[in-house]
This record gives C-alpha cells, sequence and structure tokens, in this order.
C-alpha cells in the first residue's frame, strides 16, 4: 500500500495549505458577492441610468442580439437599467397571457365589481349635476327657448330627467357588461401600467420572495465553496497560472445559474439523491398569489383604471357612441307630454341636436364615479379575491412562466456578471498566493 500512499503523501508535503485552504474561501466569498449584486443588477436602478454615445443608436441595429438586449444600448446609451424594471412590459404580456387570461375575462372582473353597486354610485353622483347639464345644453343649443321657459317648467325637466336616471344608468351598466370584452383589453392595461410603474414589478417579487432572495445570496457562499474544493485540488496538481481564473469564470457561472436554480426550479416537489427539493418560490405559491393579486387590484386592474380605459383608452371613441346611443331613448322619455310640442316649437332637427348633445355631455359624466377613488378601492377586493383564487389554481409551471418572464431571456447577464467576476476572484487569489509549485 505504500507505493499508493506515497504521492499522496508527497503531494500533501508540497503544498501550500494556506494558499490551497484559501480557494474555497474565496470561492465561497465570491459567490456571495456574485448573487448579492446579481439582486442588485436584477431590480436597480429602476430607471436607465448611463450615458448618450453619438452613433450608438445607429450601431446597435447591427450588434448582436444578445448585446441589443443590455438595457440602454438600443436607445443609444451605455449604462444600466435593473433587469425586472427594463423588461416589466414584457412581464405584464406574458402575465396577462400566462395568468391574467386564465384568471378571468373582462367580464368577469366587470361582474366582480358588481354592476348594480356600479349603477347606484353613479345615480347619487350625477343626480346633483342633472340641472347644470342640463342647463349647459339648453343654453348652447336654444338659449332664447331656455331663457323664456318658467322656472317651474325647468325644475319639471330637471325632476323627469333625475327621475329617469336609475333606469339610463341601469342600461348603460348593462351595455357596458354587454360589450366589455370589445371594450376593455386587460393586456394593454397591465403591459402600460407596468412600463409606466416598474416598481410594482419590483413589489411582487420583493414583497413575498425578499426571503428567497436573501436565502440565494447565502446559498451563493455554499456553492461557491462546494465549488471551490475540486477547483484547489486542480490547481495543487497542474500549477498554472490560468487555471484559477478560468474556473473562476466556471464557478461563477454555475454559482448564479444554481441560485437562478433554487428560486424556480423545480415547480414540482421532486426527490434528487433522496432529498426533496422545490423551487422557492412555488413553495409560496399561495403567499405569492395574495401578494400578486394586492397589486393587482389596488393598482393594475381597478374601477379607476377601467373608467379611464373605457373613456379616454384606445377604444374609447366606441365606448362614448356605445353610451350616447344607450343614452337617448332615455333624453326622449325625459321629455315626456312636451315632446311633440317641442319638436314643433324648435324643429325636429333642433330638438334630435339637444337630445344628441345631451347624451354626449352625459357619456362621460356617467362614467366619472368610476374614477372616485374611495368608490374604486372598496370595489377593489373583490378583483383581489378573484386574482388570488385563480393565481392559486395556476399549475405550478404557469406560476413560474409568470413569475419568471421579466428575466428570462436575460438571464444570461447574469451569469456572464458571474464569471467576470469569478475570473476577477482567480485573478485576485493569484496576486495574493502566486501559483501553487512555482
Amino acid at each position: 500500500m505504500d507505493w499508493l500512499l506515497d504521492p499522496v503523501s508527497d503531494w500533501a508535503g508540497d503544498l501550500d495549505w494556506i494558499a490551497f485552504l484559501s480557494i474555497p474561501i474565496f470561492t465561497g466569498v465570491v459567490g456571495w458577492a456574485i448573487n448579492w449584486t446579481g439582486l442588485v443588477m436584477l431590480f436597480s436602478p429602476l430607471r436607465f441610468r448611463g450615458i448618450t454615445i453619438p452613433g450608438m443608436r445607429e450601431l446597435s441595429s447591427i450588434l448582436p442580439r444578445k448585446v441589443q438586449e443590455v438595457p440602454g444600448v438600443l436607445q443609444g446609451g451605455i449604462g444600466w437599467q435593473g433587469i425586472i424594471p427594463a423588461r416589466a412590459a414584457k412581464m405584464g404580456s406574458i402575465a396577462v397571457d400566462k395568468a391574467i387570461a386564465k384568471l378571468g375575462t373582462p367580464g368577469e372582473f366587470y361582474q366582480q365589481l358588481e354592476p348594480d353597486k356600479i349603477a347606484e354610485h353613479i345615480v347619487a353622483t350625477f343626480r346633483p349635476e342633472v340641472p347644470g347639464l342640463v342647463d349647459q345644453v339648453m343654453s348652447a343649443e336654444h338659449p332664447r327657448l331656455w331663457k323664456d321657459l318658467p322656472r317651474p317648467v325647468k325644475e319639471a325637466i330637471y325632476g323627469r330627467v333625475q327621475a329617469q336616471l336609475p333606469s339610463v344608468v341601469g342600461k348603460v351598466t348593462t351595455e357596458i357588461g354587454i360589450h366589455i370584452d370589445q371594450l376593455l383589453d386587460p393586456k394593454i392595461m397591465v403591459i402600460d401600467h407596468f412600463q409606466e410603474n416598474p416598481e410594482l414589478v419590483v413589489r411582487i417579487f420583493r414583497d413575498f420572495g425578499q426571503r428567497e432572495l436573501d436565502l440565494m445570496v447565502r446559498f451563493g457562499f455554499l456553492f461557491g465553496f462546494l465549488l471551490g474544493i475540486p477547483v484547489a485540488v486542480i490547481d495543487s496538481i497542474f500549477h498554472q497560472w490560468y487555471l484559477l481564473p478560468l474556473l473562476g469564470i466556471v464557478v461563477g457561472w454555475i454559482t448564479n445559474a444554481l441560485g437562478m436554480w433554487l428560486i424556480f426550479e423545480p415547480p414540482e416537489p421532486r426527490r434528487i439523491l433522496g432529498i426533496r427539493v422545490h423551487g422557492l418560490f412555488l413553495r409560496r405559491q399561495s403567499e405569492a398569489a395574495e401578494v400578486y393579486a394586492q397589486i393587482i387590484a389596488d393598482d393594475v386592474i381597478t374601477l379607476e383604471r377601467i373608467g379611464d380605459f373605457l373613456l379616454d383608452g384606445p377604444r374609447g371613441d366606441r365606448t362614448r357612441q356605445m353610451l350616447a346611443t344607450a343614452l337617448r331613448p332615455a333624453i326622449d322619455q325625459a321629455a315626456g307630454p312636451a315632446r311633440g310640442a317641442l319638436r314643433v316649437a324648435i324643429g325636429s332637427h333642433r330638438f334630435d341636436t339637444i337630445r344628441d348633445s345631451v347624451a354626449q355631455e352625459a357619456v362621460g359624466r356617467t362614467l366619472t364615479p368610476f374614477r372616485d377613488p374611495e368608490f374604486s378601492a372598496q370595489q377593489a377586493d373583490k378583483i383581489r379575491v378573484l386574482v388570488a383564487t385563480r393565481t392559486k389554481e395556476l399549475p405550478p409551471r404557469d406560476f413560474v412562466d409568470m413569475m419568471r418572464s421579466a428575466i428570462k431571456e436575460d438571464e444570461w447577464m447574469l451569469y456572464a456578471h458571474g464569471a467576470i467576476m469569478g475570473a476577477a476572484g482567480g485573478f485576485l487569489h493569484l496576486a495574493i498566493f502566486g501559483v501553487q509549485g512555482s
């Protein structure tokens, strides 16, 4: 057996044990630093920070696609924006495709907001505005007639219009419900809002996943330390200066890749070498669903934003036309028995113009209560319950895709960053301890 032990003894005797044992410690510290700085790269800064380079925008079009993905390059700048904030719109798009589209149709979201209560709120808010609306339109369309009408007659008209409000508003909210799938596009709402407010996407990760993210950083030291052991053995055998930087690249890349895997994989619990493993985020899908639902209900798909989208979004003209069409018959009814006399007195064309003007003016005011923040907040809980329930029911793979979508295609930047730091750690060790055996 001595012939087997002698080479080992010679190797151990020639070894610089301080340099040898320091390598796993170095790789452990570098692994920790890689994952810690990787989190900084993921989340900060919220907005692009850098400098604009003349001609960079034009040059970017011929650069490799991976280089174009670096935040700021396509805009002609060199700098950085957190990967998740930079891809907020993309996460919004995939979140809709993978999750929100499965969470419910626009019609389901609308029904959760209880149209009957919306109608009651609209009536209560709109009723005091009726006299002003009628005065405004009549003064513009037929000022002399309106001025000459006795006050009791005007009061009677106000009263008839106000009496029509419940049925009018009920028809309006019903029409919105019938056509909501054509009028409301949650995907555009989510994408636009995430793009304008990237901090929301950061909150989704931070609010429920900070514990897992901190654990990933600590595991960076463990992964780096364990990977550093074979690195130390290889370095002590071959005594080549380039080994530590080269193996540092491998260790840095693998450390970041393992950190990402630890968070998101596997989506379903499984046993590897007898050990139960499950993606850290996936273990708390239920808690994540509550956080995600709260953000969606409070900031993204709210009654207030639905009202803005219906009136001022890309399909706002269609909404206004639909509501005006729904309001015209009710205005005819408000004229009551005087309708025929009014047509004779002011002419059919003028009467129709007045009716259409009232309808158009009423459209915006009818949906104004949608923009009431207090009422919107009261209704938000309905959306939160729907989103939370459906998110908890998502298959784990769909949940992973939804959460990982913002960074999936950009993970190579994190791995490259890990490789660079790993190489830097190797050069630093060389600078301190030199080449073993030299």
